[in-house]
């Protein structure tokens, strides 16, 4: 047993990259989907956005970027889905300028699938400096933020923004945050004008937003890659988070392993040494 830990001690590293590689590599490319019971604070966003009739305005904030992506596009691509298929307007904005490229790119592409016109079913702003500023301002008047959309085409000018003012005509705030734009929607959407708002977070700051979901500050936290693929499931898609969940689950176990195999053999030759 002894001369086994040894030799398994002294394992080329390269063994283990390959172990990982392909633990991670092999359920991506057979596109396996792991099933899953969706979680209770998921299935409450599900329900709320189902809830809502049929031509009501949401609102999407991009707080994100390339770097958080893999877990926060899929919830945006899943809700545009849920939005349009339930025939609701959908107003974009964001507070993180390298993000918002992503987002549009969603937008006309899933908005396109469902045969939305832009200015009457969906309509994206843009970008402008300052949070907080930003939010106050849009719950006072939308117009004292934004003259015009991305184009600079007037607000008067689409159908769907002239029936905006402020935040009294939106249904739903839905903040995808990859840091702490939630706290501000939270504290000044939420606090001054009464917002609803869901949150699509990080696996990373999930536990930050927690705290919000259980004081009834938020009406509920879809989080990290596993909130993804439940959002994906209760809406019916086989999108991207469905695909990592099986990767993510096998590479999890594979370290686990590694991790149990490394202590074991380090307590064994220890005693051996002894």
């Amino acid at each position: 047993m002894v001369n086994f830990l040894k030799k398994l001690a002294g394992i080329d590293r390269r063994i283990i990259y390959l172990a990982v590689f392909l633990a991670t590599a092999v359920p991506i490319l057979t596109k396996a989907i792991l099933k899953i019971e969706p979680l209770p604070e998921v299935r409450k966003a599900y329900e709320y956005i189902e809830s809502l009739p049929e031509g009501s305005i949401v609102m999407v904030s991009i707080d994100y970027d390339a770097a958080s992506m893999p877990e926060l596009q899929p919830m945006l691509e899943t809700f545009l889905h849920h939005s349009f298929r339930k025939n609701l307007k959908v107003i974009m904005l964001g507070h993180w300028a390298l993000g918002l490229p992503l987002g549009q790119q969603a937008l006309e592409e899933i908005a396109k699938k469902y045969n939305k016109k832009y200015g009457e079913d969906y309509v994206f702003l843009g970008y402008r400096p300052g949070v907080a500023a930003v939010i106050i301002n849009l719950g006072k008047e939308f117009r004292n933020v934004f003259s015009g959309d991305y184009a600079y085409t007037p607000l008067d000018s689409l159908p769907l923004m002239r029936k905006v003012r402020n935040y009294k005509e939106i249904k739903l705030l839905y903040g995808l945050e990859a840091g702490a734009v939630g706290d501000s929607w939270i504290q000044y959407g939420y606090a001054r004008y009464n917002l609803p708002i869901i949150l699509g977070t990080t696996a990373v700051m999930t536990p930050d937003y927690y705290p919000y979901m259980q004081a009834n500050q938020v009406i509920s936290v879809i989080g990290g890659l596993r909130g993804a693929a439940d959002y994906e499931t209760l809406v019916g898609i086989s999108g991207q988070a469905s695909i990592g969940m099986l990767p993510q689950s096998v590479i999890h176990l594979v370290i686990i392993a590694f991790i149990i195999i490394g202590n074991v053999g380090f307590l064994v030759l220890r005693r051996a040494k002894k």
